[in-house]
């Protein structure tokens, strides 16, 4: 078994001058760094204050099970003699938020749109459950997430 290791900088930038005296005195914006990247501009979602032109932590995660979701059907689809064009995705999350300010998320759902050019259509499409099985972090969760994909060959 391989362990593998990942870290990064998270930097509150959103003191405004007074701290955390009050909730809206502050600014919930936020720096993601890793050495030698771009960093990521991050915010709360603005149903909690945050700035609607920055990533907030709940688009991160819908996004980073679609990327994975991703690498793991392109590797698939190149082991197995599928050449894949094109891949498009418009993942959704559901987020509930209890009264007291609690949440979780209940599920998520992938819905990739792929084209192919060679390969075998059927393979094509039951790689997506291989690649669901492989997904890092669909495996890492602790709520349902699906896959609803579509496949044209081109």
């Amino acid at each position: 078994m391989k362990t593998h290791r990942y870290s990064l900088a998270m930097n509150w930038t959103g003191n405004t001058g007074q701290g955390t005296k009050g909730y809206a005195s502050y600014s919930r914006d936020h720096v993601y760094a890793m050495k030698g990247k771009p960093e990521i501009p991050g915010s709360s979602d603005p149903s909690f204050r945050g700035d609607p032109s920055r990533h907030n932590p709940e688009e991160i995660l819908v996004g980073i099970l679609s990327s994975c979701h991703m690498l793991w059907y392109l590797h698939l689809c190149s082991v197995n003699g599928i050449v894949v064009e094109s891949y498009h995705d418009e993942p959704e999350g559901v987020m509930l938020e209890q009264a007291d300010g609690n949440g979780k998320f209940v599920s998520a759902v992938l819905k990739p749109q792929v084209t192919i050019s060679s390969g075998d259509l059927e393979k094509a499409k039951s790689l997506h459950e291989q690649a669901h099985h492989f997904c890092f972090i669909a495996n890492s969760v602790n709520f349902p997430v699906t896959c609803e994909s579509s496949i044209s060959v081109k």
